[in-house]
Order: C-alpha cells, then structure tokens, then sequence
C-alpha cells in the first residue's frame, strides 16, 4: 500500500498544484452543492467529462504495458455507440444494446489483437488500420446521420446519478478499481509486466504471451466500449464523425502523464487514472478561468509539457544527483571543521 501511494505522489502534487492554481482565478472550483438531489459543481463537472478518458487510459495502460498501442479506441467508442443507439432504436430493449455494445467492443479487441499477436503486425500499424476503416462502419450502422433516441434507461449512463454522484465517474471508478484488484491480486499483473520487459523470455519462463496480448487489446476494446455507451448516453445520439475523435491522444498522454513507459514493463492503473484526471482538469480549467476558447489548445498544450517537463525521470536523476552532492560536501565541510580542533 505505502509503495503504491509513493508511486502516484507526483500526479497527485501535480493534481494539486494544477486546482491551486486555477482557484486563483476561480476560487469556488472546488465547491460542491447538492441540487435536486445530485452533487452539483466543478469538481462533479471533472469526473464526469473525465470518464470517456479515464476508461480509454485504462485500458491503454494494459496495452502499453505490453509494449503495444492502441490508436483504435476513439473508433470503437463510434462503432460501440452506433450500434447501442441503433439497437434502441431498433428495440432490442437497454439489455439488448448495453450487450450488442459491450459485444462490438470485444470484436475490435479480438481483431486488433489477433493482428498484433498471431499474425506479428507491429500494435501502431494493426491499430492503425481499425482506427481508419471504423468510423466506415460506425456511418454504415448510423446509415450517415447523427442517430438519436429518447430511451431513459439508456441515457442514464450518460446523464444520471447514482447516489448524488455522476454515473459515468461512478462506472469509471468502479472499473479502475476492478481492473487495479484483478491486476494486483493475481498474477496477470506480473505476467503482463513480464511479457512487456521480454515477450520471448516470459514465453519460456511459461506465460502464454499470445493470449495475453490478445487478453489486454480486448479489454481495450472493452473499456473504449464502455466510453462509447457514456458518450452516446450523454448527448442521446450517436454521431459516427466526432465521437471519440482523437481521445485516443489523450488516453495515451494520460498513461504517460501517470509515469507509465511506453516501453511496457511496470505499470499503475491508478497513475493512468490520475492522468486522466489531471487532464480533464486542465482543460475544466481554462474554460473555469475564462480563457478565450482560441487559446485553449494552445494552453493545455503548454501545460501538459510542463507537467511532463516536471515529472520527467531525467530532471527526478538530476535532483537527486544534486541532493545527494549538496549533502556528501555538508558532511566533507562539517568533517574539516572539526579536525583541527582535534
């Protein structure tokens, strides 16, 4: 527990640092008010803008630590929101379209990684071609036009509340939660981490890494699913053109704002989670500080290089490195001073 706390420190100072600074110009950002029954303000507003993000960065984080990428996952929330909003419409019931979904979900998981690890396509190339032809067949589901609907049950994924609290943050906690506990508390985790150190040395030490690389990139496409029901369940309509358009940058920032390395090896669901967080913050933010929305681009651009600036292992080396050399020439001063006198 301690060490997992000290793994996520630095995002959570960055967390910190970033709602100081927008207090500045907005000092009831974290302000919280119970209106009709539900938890009411910004920090609500960053939870629940933050879910679409949050659950790709999960994902991600698994894919990555696999030393793959996913450039996919804002075409699949298309494609999985196509067919949840055409499935209602269609009536096949809440039931029917949450499956149909989560179902559309798990084929883009399959097919990127049957790509990736049975026919040895390199995870930017593999994704690639899904992330180009999907939003086809999200427009052949949607036959072209922005597919609305007026189901309750299913916009309550997008707009409704769960104890006072958004549900799209209430299912984007629930899923870090559980995928952090299935990756912590057996050993998928460890051999995840193993296959992305050394697919082959893992593959002789016993781990099977095929199905696993095939295991992540489905639960990729799971977690982009579940992203798409959240946003087409939110503006009530599924549009093939823009939904999910270019988040899948900002999950992959996300991980590498959370400290993870696009190496694969060791990673943190929590840190991915945080980056996300810290992103959606930043661009909560802007808008919060009145900022024109010219600049905001602009803006969050600059500060998420410095916050990679900030949290770059290079500068952390150097700052011990200088630490450590400040203390040795304290000890070397406090050693000279007191030889003549002896």
């Amino acid at each position: 527990m301690r060490n997992a706390l000290r793994r996520v420190i630095p995002q959570l100072v960055t967390l910190a640092a970033l709602v100081a600074l927008i207090s500045v110009f907005f000092p009831d950002v974290l302000r919280i008010e119970v209106m009709d029954g539900r938890l009411v303000g910004p920090v609500m507003d960053i939870l629940k803008r933050g879910a679409p993000v949050g659950l790709l960065a999960i994902g991600m984080t698994l894919v990555i630590a696999t030393r793959g990428i996913d450039l996919s996952v804002g075409t699949v929330m298309a494609i999985t929101g196509a067919v949840a909003a055409w499935s209602i419409t269609q009536g096949y019931g809440l039931g029917g379209a949450l499956v149909l979904a989560l179902l559309a979900g798990v084929a883009a998981g399959l097919w990127n990684g049957t790509l990736v690890a049975i026919a040895g396509i390199q995870p930017i190339v593999a994704t690639l071609i899904l992330m180009t032809s999907g939003r086809g067949i999200a427009q052949l589901v949607t036959e072209g036009r922005i597919l609305t609907f007026s189901h309750e049950g299913l916009a309550f994924f997008g707009s409704g509340t769960l104890l006072g609290v958004p549900v799209p943050a209430v299912l984007w906690g629930a899923t870090a939660i559980g995928v952090a506990l299935l990756m912590t508390r057996t050993a998928l985790g460890m051999l995840i981490e193993a296959v992305g150190v050394n697919r082959s040395a893992a593959s002789l030490a016993g781990a099977n890494a095929r199905v696993l690389i095939v295991a992540v990139y489905v639960t990729s496409g799971l977690c982009a699913a579940l992203a798409g029901i959240v946003a087409t369940a939110d503006i009530r309509g599924a549009d093939a053109n823009n939904a999910g358009l270019w988040l899948e940058l900002d999950a992959i920032l996300a991980v590498v704002i959370g400290g993870n390395s696009l190496l694969g090896g060791r990673f943190s669901i929590a840190a991915s989670v945080l980056g996300a967080l810290i992103i959606q913050t930043v661009d909560t933010g802007i808008l919060l500080a009145g900022f024109p929305s010219d600049y905001n681009l602009v803006i969050k651009a600059g500060l998420v290089l410095l916050i990679l600036v900030v949290q770059s292992p290079n500068l952390a080396h150097r700052w011990y490195a200088l630490r450590r050399t400040a203390r040795e020439q304290r000890k070397a001063a406090m050693t000279s001073a007191k030889e003549p006198g002896e």
